[in-house]
């Protein structure tokens, strides 16, 4: 009997695999109905350009600002996504770079071609530290909760 661990840190590929679908899923979700408020704020039609297509993420008119308002207000539901989904601090970075990094190649094929666009870098910069950063934020508040033990812990119920 293997003992002394805290968590399991077997490499579990289904648990993974799991966590990143879900992740994907879950953000790529609530951007699409944050962008579409953002959409019948400005007057737009609703297309997946204004999440897909690079040339959206502007400051020149109101749908274009609401498109980036819509994008960061995201980063922190993908913070609340990251909390309860992933619950480990130190993977924060890893899913959160894992999603912008499958954001940049579905971006790519569906613009067929790389995006150049600095804005589309920047806002996708600013996005992933705070959806990491507020991510690891929530995971540590969980993590560095007292864990009780002796008497009192008995006759209190876990959550585990």
């Amino acid at each position: 009997m293997k003992g002394g661990t805290f968590r399991n840190t077997q490499w579990d590929p289904t648990l993974l695999t799991s966590q990143i679908i879900s992740m994907q899923c879950c953000v790529y979700f609530s951007l699409g109905l944050l962008v579409f408020v953002a959409n019948k704020l400005a007057g737009d039609n609703y297309t997946l350009d204004h999440i897909f297509e690079y040339h959206e993420i502007h400051i020149y008119d109101l749908g274009g600002r609401l498109v980036i308002g819509a994008f960061v207000a995201n980063a922190f539901v993908a913070s609340l996504a990251l909390w309860c989904i992933v619950r480990r601090a130190k993977l924060c970075l890893d899913f959160s770079c894992t999603f912008h990094l499958l954001h940049l190649l579905i971006c790519w094929w569906y613009n067929r071609s790389f995006p150049a666009n600095a804005s589309w870098w920047l806002l996708n910069v600013i996005t992933g530290t705070i959806m990491c950063i507020g991510g690891e934020f929530l995971c540590l508040q969980t993590e560095m909760k007292e864990i009780p033990v002796g008497y009192a812990a008995l006759n209190q119920k876990s959550d585990v």
